[in-house]
Formats: C-alpha cells, sequence, structure tokens
C-alpha cells in the first residue's frame, strides 16, 4: 500500500471583522499614519467604516500584541512605530469643509465623489473634517490637531473661513481650495467667478428696467460669498444714472426661520425690490415658497435668478434662470488638478476661475 506523502496544508478560516480591522490599524500603524497617538474611537470608525464594538475589539487585539497602551478616559498611546527614515509618504488627503457634504447640493456631491473615487485608484483614502462657522481659534486648533494627529499629506478645502486659509498657507501644507482665497491668502485654488456672475446678473435685471435689486446670500464669510457681494454691487455704482437704483445684500444666517425673517423685513419695506439674486440651490426654494406664500409669483411680481446651479432648475416650470455649468466636466477638472497636487506635491497658487454660462430661463420679468 502506497501513502500519499504529508503535505502540510493551512485550513482557510474565516476572519472576524474586528480581526480584519485589527490589521488595517496595523497596516497604517507600520505605514507611519499616526504619530504618537491614535485617533479617537470615533474617528477610527468613520475611517475603517466599521462599528464602534468592533472597533474596540479590534483595539483589544492590537493591545495585546502590545503595539497599542489603552488607557480608559485617555487617548491610545502607540507603542511600536516605525522610523522616520522607514516610514512612506503617508496616502490620507483631508476634505475640509463647513458644512457636512450630505447638506451640499448635487452637483458638488458628484464633483467630491469623483475626486475620492479617481484619489482611491492611485491608493489614497480620503477622510471629511467639518469645521462650522465659529470661532477661529476653535477652528484652527480642530484642523491643526486633526492634520497632526493623522499625518494628512494635502487637503482639499471647501469654502472655509479665513482663518483656516491663513493657518494651511502659514504652515504650507499641500492644498487645493474649492473656492476662492480671502485677500493677502495665497492658495492653490479652483472657483466660479462669482464677482463677474453677480456684476452680470445685476446688469441682466438692470437692462430689463429693474430698479430695485436685492442679493440673498449667506453670512459665511466666505471669500466666494464676498466676491459675489462686490459684483453685484459694483454692477450698480459702475452704471450711470445709478441714483435712482436700491441694492441690498441681505445676510442670513441658513436656517429657514432666519431667512423668512430677512424677507419679511425686505418685503415689508415701503418699496420693496422687484428682482432677487439667490445664492445657494438649496435657498432658492425657500425664497420661491416664501414669495407664493406671500401672494407674489414669479416672475410677474418679483423676478428671481438663481445665483447657483442645479439641474432641477431647468426641468421645473417656468425654468429658473441660473448660472450653469458641466457637472462632469467640472468634476474632471477638478480631479486632474489633485491627482497633479498627490503625484508632485505642488500646485501653483494663481487662481483658476470658471465663468458659469448664462441661462436665461424665465423667470426675470422685462418691467414695462
Amino acid at each position: 500500500m502506497i501513502s500519499s506523502p504529508r503535505i502540510p496544508i493551512e485550513i482557510p478560516t474565516r476572519r472576524s471583522l474586528s480581526s480584519q480591522a485589527a490589521a488595517a490599524i496595523r497596516k497604517s500603524i507600520e505605514e507611519g499614519t499616526w504619530e504618537e497617538f491614535l485617533p479617537s474611537e470615533r474617528r477610527l470608525c468613520t475611517l475603517f467604516q466599521v462599528s464602534r464594538p468592533t472597533i474596540r475589539t479590534a483595539l483589544h487585539l492590537l493591545a495585546k500584541e502590545g503595539l497599542i497602551d489603552i488607557r480608559q478616559g485617555r487617548r491610545n498611546r502607540l507603542l511600536s512605530r516605525p522610523t522616520s527614515s522607514d516610514r512612506p509618504r503617508n496616502q490620507l488627503v483631508g476634505l475640509i469643509t463647513h458644512t457636512p457634504l450630505s447638506h451640499m447640493g448635487l452637483a458638488a456631491q458628484l464633483s467630491i465623489g469623483t475626486l475620492r473615487a479617481h484619489l482611491a485608484e492611485q491608493g489614497f483614502l480620503t477622510e471629511v473634517l467639518v469645521c462650522p462657522a465659529g470661532s477661529g481659534r476653535v477652528q484652527q486648533r480642530k484642523l491643526e490637531s486633526f492634520v497632526h494627529q493623522n499625518r494628512v499629506f494635502c487637503c482639499v478645502v471647501m469654502s472655509v473661513s479665513r482663518d483656516l486659509q491663513e493657518w494651511l498657507a502659514r504652515h504650507n501644507i499641500p492644498t487645493l481650495l474649492l473656492g476662492s482665497c480671502h485677500p493677502d491668502v495665497s492658495l492653490p485654488s479652483l472657483d466660479f467667478d462669482y464677482r463677474s456672475v453677480c456684476r452680470h446678473a445685476a446688469g441682466v435685471f438692470l437692462s430689463k428696467g429693474h430698479r430695485r435689486l436685492a442679493l440673498i446670500v449667506p453670512h459665511t464669510g466666505v471669500a466666494g460669498d464676498l466676491a459675489s457681494e462686490a459684483g453685484f454691487l459694483e454692477a450698480v455704482e459702475q452704471r450711470p444714472g445709478s441714483e435712482d437704483i436700491t441694492t441690498r445684500v441681505v445676510r442670513h444666517n441658513g436656517s429657514t426661520k432666519n431667512i423668512i425673517t430677512k424677507l419679511d423685513s425686505l418685503f415689508n419695506a415701503k418699496e420693496p425690490p422687484t428682482a432677487l439674486l439667490v445664492a445657494k440651490p438649496q435657498y432658492v426654494w425657500v425664497v420661491i415658497i416664501y414669495l407664493l406664500k406671500r401672494g407674489l409669483a414669479v416672475p410677474h411680481d418679483v423676478s428671481l435668478m438663481a445665483r447657483d446651479y442645479d439641474r432641477i432648475f431647468e426641468t421645473v416650470s417656468p425654468p429658473i434662470t441660473h448660472y450653469g455649468f458641466s457637472e462632469a466636466t467640472y468634476a474632471e477638472r477638478l480631479s486632474r488638478l489633485m491627482l497633479q497636487m498627490v503625484t508632485q506635491g505642488y500646485l501653483s497658487s494663481e487662481p483658476i476661475l470658471i465663468f458659469p454660462k448664462f441661462f436665461p430661463g424665465n423667470t426675470v420679468r422685462k418691467l414695462p
């Protein structure tokens, strides 16, 4: 009888999710992703897309291996770290914004989604940091902690305050700003030419005979909105015989209640505006519903124009007058710039401004 030789084999086993999470964290530690401490459990859950109990079990597995030290109520310290000469370049790209991605318009979500997919193809992870409007010092501390704890390689920044722009420029963090730079801040940027857009929009109103205009804009202090205000007012200031023209900039905090309060003040005035330019698609609908409730028809009683783009503007009746662009083209241009930065580590600080196409729609009326 011939016996078969003994061949060493490894019986396949089903790995638990916590084991897989531990392996992913272990790999990040070996690659030098974090300096001295691990991020919080909550941030690890977001980064690795698993539940908190799974992360907690994974951390205990790593503690048994002697990689980390877990102390109740304190940050988890790394016990084993590669030397700086062994560390490869970090592959984490930070997406910094003042509002959650879910609160952005569809066009912005498409652009960011395409960008993240292209970065993933190149081996780069992305993580979102939301820095709500507020104290500049608090925002800077939050950003500094995020960048240093995660050894962020570079940042994509969306419409943030002057304080955060200045911090990124001062610390030479490779950055691509989706928006406009504040005065005296030099960062690579890609944005729409809101100053020219709003100057053009005011000019359209004036050419239709309107003499009482208002710009409805979030009071965020971001450079693009400030440029919008400047362009809107410039159109009137530069027009001969502008003494009989009134323009108002109405700033709101983004809540429906605050927008309604501001509109009440605007339309309770002795001479309310006959034409409105509204920034951000989500606020266009708040304004339209307000006007309808007040018994004001668009465009018969009030002409309305949207500064920004939403694909639904072209499908409603009447179609909303607005400024638009090719979502796919913008997303591809953004991705090319970002891939250039992650591969070269540098972009020119010369701003790239796009002037969107004007869609006349049917919500701006010519006055008799």
